[in-house]
């Protein structure tokens, strides 16, 4: 498979799937969390599943550049939802 790059994140068309997908993701988190399961574990197996669907759809080394930039943007708070104190 030749690995082509990631699309960008600010593009509006995708964006808008991201947030429909997210909106997906979101509640099959909260059914999990009903059912009984821990939330880190249900957010292993998100992960674990999110790459596998990167990995098939742009190739390993696009996926690694992709998760590379992951560790600044979780520091920037891209992912933090609640306000720190």
């Amino acid at each position: 498979m030749i690995p082509c790059q990631l699309p960008e994140i600010d593009d509006s068309d995708a964006a808008d799937e991201r947030r429909a997908a997210l909106g997906f993701v979101t509640e099959a988190f909260a059914e999990a969390i009903l059912a009984g399961l821990e939330g880190d574990s249900f957010a292993h197996a998100a992960m674990f599943a999110a790459f596998q669907e990167l990995v098939d759809v742009y190739g390993e080394e696009a996926t690694a550049v992709f998760a590379e930039r992951l560790p600044e943007r979780i520091r920037q708070g891209e992912f933090t939802v609640a306000q720190r104190h």
